[in-house]
């Protein structure tokens, strides 16, 4: 289970009970003379009696907001889907061609990010007609902005792919030294690349992957948008080859 999964479930028990006294509430106080310690005690035995409304109202306002979740995935979407999916200065894996577009939202110090990474290389070895665009999204530090720009650096020595994987794969925190290190692996010009970093476009790649994710309510990394969905958090290759057949048939 994932910290994130762990959040949830917690936040579950918690509410599960304020969420059936809410939805029980106004039967206990129908008498106008009860007073609210009366109608808490009417309304745990309630519960008590029948601990399943309990997990009927959680299923309840999940659904509620997966709805609200989806309506406002679609309203943010609607206004940011070409520079999410067809921005030239993001980097393009996979099919180019492809007929859907995955979008990755990552930081090189995210340990669920290099974890994800054989994931959506599995993705796109099976499905030749995936389209995966990158955004370099560094947030966990000094380290993750460097990194972050070294790897828009290396489009301009044609080593954007080589050092993406190189990086993911790396042990220990990406900082300037360790980043300069793998650089030098993978063949980079190390004094090109420096001034490389500087360019105007690595700037704005980065600038552009924060304001995305303030639309998208993105709070962490890995994130993605596949099609119509956001998907965050590490998941496996078939959840998201899920998504991508999701996505599929939505454009027949």
């Amino acid at each position: 289970m994932s910290c994130k999964e762990r959040r949830s479930a917690m936040k579950k028990h918690i509410l599960a009970p304020l969420i059936a006294l809410t939805l029980l509430a106004p039967l206990a106080a129908g008498a106008e003379e009860m007073d609210e310690d009366r109608i808490k005690a009417l309304v745990y035995e309630a519960i008590r009696e029948n601990p399943g409304i309990v997990m009927e109202a959680v299923r309840l306002l999940e659904e509620q907001q997966q709805r609200d979740q989806s309506a406002a995935a679609a309203a943010a979407l609607s206004g940011i889907r070409d520079e999410l999916e067809q921005d030239p200065n993001a980097p393009v894996l996979g099919n180019p061609d492809g007929d859907v577009t995955v979008v990755e939202f990552f930081d090189y110090n995210c340990p669920y990010c290099r974890r994800a990474m054989p994931q959506v290389d599995a993705l796109i070895e099976q499905d030749k007609n995936v389209r995966l665009v990158y955004r370099e999204w560094p947030i966990l530090g000094d380290g993750s902005v460097f990194a972050a720009r070294a790897a828009l650096a290396a489009r301009e020595q044609g080593k954007y792919e080589e050092f993406h994987e190189a990086m993911m794969g790396m042990n220990g925190r990406a900082e300037e030294a360790s980043v300069l290190r793998i650089a030098g692996e993978v063949g980079l010009d190390i004094e090109q690349l420096r001034r490389d970093m500087q360019a105007p476009e690595v700037s704005e790649h980065i600038e552009t992957s924060m304001e995305l994710t303030r639309a998208l309510g993105f709070t962490g990394t890995p994130s993605f948008v596949i099609g119509d969905t956001l998907v965050g958090g590490l998941v496996e290759a078939e959840v998201l080859a899920e998504h991508v057949q999701t996505a599929r048939d939505a454009q027949q």
